[in-house]
């Protein structure tokens, strides 16, 4: 019966179309291609919307390039569908419906007035106002479209307890500008300054225990296959090194790239900028594909230099690919050539930093996801996390991890995680499965509710966790909020001591105004031998 219907919707649909009018191949021209648009031009757009699919001849069969984003009256702004880039002159189709005319009444007069020039002069006024950004635009248009995000936030951070109460002070300032003004430069900055109030004096003694400088970078594009970058930026293509200080060039040729690095690391102390660690490299690249055929590979080499003695030399490799429909492969690995510790030279080589991760949707309402990682422990310069949170963070990120999730009605999704960490000699075991049942809409109430169960076994203790969250939207698109509550049994190993916790929070988000929040956070503690610890949280942020 479902394939009758299957017919039964082509052939209406069908019916219409004929109705509508024949189907026309208008072919174009690609006449720029940028590093996110290519622009193709036409003798007229009349019939080309919006949303529309550009095709390209394959060996005969017309293949979906382009996705149309705007328009003008004989230029398109698409965005490319395929990994392969586009180039100049490239022949491009477009399928559209030539639409019959109605047959004019008998009484209608062969010649229509002229438009009078009010109406010509309004037309020219609204194709002005709306214009497609093309590069050869006679009108001045820029070959680069500006695109800025940014936020400022200020947040405090209150701690009471029995033993110690503390303050401390959070500001923020996050900005993103792509082709500022128009124009070739780009810029990348994430700034945070952070203080505990009557302890000023841990400033002064050392900067850059507050002051943190995650990104702070100006890129300028040559043309739309060539930058190159100035200042702290971690490079996306080998993103596991970290963020480099320095400068970063990268160049692409068809389906391959090249990049170049050449700077220092940050200090491992407090992050902030150290010349005496040096380090440079090389990388290449390859991309190609969509769906089942998209593929991405960097492989590149590094050393890293602590004053004028090498410290490390190693190669390094990053693929992701759809191996088939919906399974994904992402996967990372270095491989040390040469590394001194300890003043003691190695030149072994040996496998580090291994991280592979499988993604497989089964359907839309099954998926199933595996990974290995075995990387080096991240280092938190800032965590505003409560001890359980971090616990389970640092216990489960390395080791062996599966997961599935199913979805048995529209706003129900249950699944399970586990995880797997083990060594030689078991001296850093740990086991972890969480479980997890979400409604995305509670009827009547019109909420959103998750329970949660996790239980985690490791050398030095074990622990259960069972929780349950509930949030609603108060007031519609102004006042959100949000209760939950945890209870958490520890057993230490070594010393047979068990601790009971019971963890109550509760959350406000309000919107002052379109792009000004204020976000206020509670979170008390309370164990079975009396004592409380009580979190309040509180941020203001602006977006623009």
């Amino acid at each position: 019966m479902k394939y009758y219907l299957i017919l039964l919707f082509f052939a209406l649909a069908g019916f219409a179309l004929h109705g509508q009018g024949q189907v026309v191949l208008e072919k174009g021209a690609v006449s720029f291609v940028s590093s996110r648009n290519v622009y193709v031009k036409f003798a007229s757009t009349k019939n080309i919307n919006v949303g529309d699919t550009l095709f390209i001849d394959k060996n005969g069969k017309l293949i979906p390039a382009l996705a149309v984003s705007n328009k003008s009256s004989t230029s398109t702004v698409c965005t490319p569908l395929l990994g392969e880039k586009m180039q100049v002159s490239q022949e491009v189709v477009a399928k559209t419906i030539a639409k019959k005319e109605p047959p004019k009444a008998k009484e209608e007069k062969a010649e229509q007035p002229a438009r009078p020039p009010a109406d010509n002069e309004n037309t020219a006024v609204a194709e002005r106002a709306n214009p497609v950004i093309t590069p050869e635009s006679e009108d001045g248009e820029p070959l680069f479209r500006q695109r800025v995000s940014g936020r400022i936030s200020a947040g405090s951070y209150s701690n009471f307890s029995d033993y110690q109460n503390t303050h401390r002070m959070r500001y923020a300032f996050l900005f993103r500008g792509q082709n500022l003004k128009n124009s070739r430069f780009s810029t990348d900055n994430y700034i945070t300054f952070r203080h505990t109030l009557n302890e000023w004096e841990e400033v002064k003694e050392n900067l850059g225990r507050a002051l943190k400088v995650y990104a702070l970078s100006v890129s300028y594009d040559f043309d739309s296959t060539s930058n190159l970058t100035l200042g702290r930026k971690i490079n996306p293509r080998m993103s596991s090194v970290g963020a480099i200080d320095g400068l970063q060039y990268e160049k692409g040729l068809g389906h391959f790239l090249v990049g170049a690095i050449a700077g220092s690391r940050p200090d491992f102390s407090d992050y902030s900028f150290n010349p005496s660690l040096m380090q440079a490299g090389a990388y290449v690249g390859f991309a190609t594909g969509e769906g089942a055929d998209f593929q991405q590979t960097t492989f590149g080499f590094m050393e890293q230099r602590n004053k004028a003695n090498v410290d490390r030399r190693f190669v390094y490799f990053q693929h992701m690919q759809e191996l088939f429909n919906n399974l994904n492969l992402f996967s990372s690995f270095e491989v040390d050539l040469f590394e001194n510790i300890n003043n003691e030279a190695h030149s072994a080589l040996r496998l580090a930093n291994l991280l592979v991760s499988l993604r497989y949707r089964v359907s839309r309402n099954l998926r199933f996801s595996a990974s290995y990682d075995n990387r080096k422990n991240i280092i938190y310069y800032e965590s505003y996390r409560s001890f359980i949170d971090r616990l389970i963070d640092d216990e489960t990120r390395q080791g062996l991890r599966l997961g599935a999730s199913y979805r048995p009605f529209k706003t129900i999704v249950l699944g399970a995680n586990a995880s797997w960490r083990f060594q030689k000699s078991d001296m850093n075991l740990s086991r972890n499965l969480n479980a997890y049942l979400n409604f995305s809409r509670i009827p009547m109430l019109n909420a959103r509710v998750s329970l949660t169960a996790n239980f985690l076994q490791t050398n030095f203790l074990n622990s259960r966790i069972f929780g349950a969250r509930i949030s609603k939207d108060i007031i519609r698109r102004k006042l959100d909020g949000e209760i939950y509550y945890r209870k958490v049994h520890y057993q230490y190993k070594s010393n047979e001591t068990t601790i009971g916790q019971d963890i109550a929070g509760a959350s406000l988000s309000l919107a002052l105004m379109k792009n000004l929040a204020l976000y206020i956070y509670y979170e008390g503690t309370f164990d079975d031998q009396g004592r409380a610890l009580h979190r309040f949280n509180s941020r203001i942020i602006q977006r623009f």
